[in-house]
């Protein structure tokens, strides 16, 4: 403002005509100075930055801010931008977004902070601090918002159930910042058949493909996403392979003695799971029962199966021909045993074993007849420790266990005769020699 006009709203006068805007004269005013003392124009300094704005890394869902430092403000603003959107952000205090999540804040007008919160991935890209000076003064900070990695479940495999012999093609993809890595390996650290001759621990690429898949491929497979950025993540995809039941049949022919038990095995593999079941030589199918017995103990790995049949007491109507038979929705399959009756098991002296030599005269009409039932009850304990070893023999077609049941009072016919002949052969000694 010019030194007239100044000095004219000082005494009340218009400062375009020099009327007075009053009516009543102004009371006297002192001296005015010499208008020469404040004509010189006040060079003000123009603003400008003092730092930079420094790049920032965030994972997504944090809050992050972004400062940008200037001096000599003045009556000038400052006005934040993202620059890759075109979009302002806030001018001066005011924020010009309707993004919630914005907001701005300044230390004395020396330093404004752009505040971001629940920071998403499409908030990534440079942001412009600016100065409305008549040539705009701008600088960029880059904000760089990391992502951990997610699988996107419609664009992967599920579980998937194939024939042995197909091939498989497993695909895993995943999302993130930056761009995720996917492995794939199997769930029980085995090693995965990419095809014939060549396996792998792991395998690198969002598409895993096996040729001619077999049983053994079966299992479950983990699709691992990592891109530095925790957590890593994993999915789980289970191969089935379908196939017809096998059998393996240990022993065909298995013999075992009258009265004892028996123990026949068959050893499948199937999937889906097999039904598992036995049949006599007449197809009759055999149901627990006292005389039967059947358990299925399901191995390592899950397809395979042990089927157990016991036969209690056996008597000679058990003997014949047995069938071990395994179904299931892709065939069946059976094979058959034949029990055979065998001689009961026999035992050879143990060459540790304490004897004790006869005497070398026969003993003196006056000893005690305490004596005779001593040597008496001796041989009756050597003889029922000769048969407590024969119950404990095990004889039979290999892996089939033979077991005596019930003891010496259950053995009828010959059994009991030849258990017999011990005792009459004693008594005959005992009264010949004394």
């Amino acid at each position: 403002m010019r030194c007239a006009s100044l000095f004219s709203k000082q005494r009340g006068l218009n400062p375009r005509h020099g009327q007075r805007r009053y009516p009543t004269p102004l009371p006297a005013l002192h001296p005015l100075p010499p208008c020469s003392l404040d004509l010189h124009p006040i060079l003000l300094e123009e603003p400008e930055f003092t730092d930079v704005i420094q790049n920032v890394t965030v994972p997504a869902g944090r809050s992050v801010r972004l400062a940008c430092s200037v001096k000599n403000l003045g009556s000038y603003k400052v006005a934040w931008m993202h620059f890759e959107q075109s979009a302002i952000l806030t001018v001066h205090n005011h924020v010009i977004t309707r993004n919630p999540r914005v907001s701005v804040t300044h230390d004395k007008h020396r330093t404004w902070f752009l505040h971001i919160s629940d920071v998403r991935e499409e908030d990534r890209g440079r942001y412009m601090c600016q100065i409305n000076t008549v040539t705009a003064k701008t600088q960029f900070g880059y904000l760089h918002v990391v992502v951990p990695p997610s699988i996107d479940d419609s664009l992967s495999s599920s579980d998937v159930i194939v024939r042995e012999g197909a091939n498989v093609t497993l695909t895993c993809r995943a999302n993130g910042s930056p761009k995720p890595t996917i492995k794939w390996k199997r769930d029980d650290s085995s090693k995965i058949s990419i095809s014939k001759g060549h396996s792998v621990s792991e395998w690198e690429g969002e598409v895993l493909e096996m040729a001619r898949i077999s049983r053994l491929d079966m299992g479950a497979y983990l699709c691992i996403a990592s891109n530095g950025v925790p957590p890593t993540v994993s999915k789980r995809v289970k191969v089935s392979v379908d196939f017809p039941p096998m059998l393996w049949i240990p022993h065909q022919l298995v013999g075992a003695p009258l009265y004892y038990n028996v123990t026949l095995e068959c050893f499948t593999e199937a999937h889906p799971t097999s039904l598992n079941y036995w049949t006599r030589d007449d197809g009759h199918m055999i149901h627990e029962s006292p005389k039967y017995h059947m358990e299925n103990v399901i191995g390592t790995p899950a397809y395979k199966t042990h089927m157990k049949l016991l036969i209690r007491h056996i008597v000679t109507e058990d003997y014949g021909t047995y069938k071990c038979v395994a179904k299931n929705p892709r065939g069946e399959s059976d094979g058959t045993i034949r029990l055979y009756t065998s001689s009961p098991p026999t035992t050879t002296p143990d060459p540790r074993a304490q004897t004790v030599p006869p005497p070398s005269r026969p003993p003196r009409r006056d000893n005690p007849i305490t004596d005779k039932g001593n040597k008496y009850q001796s041989n009756m304990n050597e003889i029922d420790r000769r048969e407590s070893g024969k119950q404990k023999t095990d004889e039979g077609g290999g892996k089939s266990h033979l077991n005596w049941v019930g003891g010496a009072s259950q053995v009828t016919g010959d059994a009991d005769w030849r258990r017999s002949q011990p005792l009459i052969f004693i008594t005959l000694y005992l009264i010949c020699c004394f």
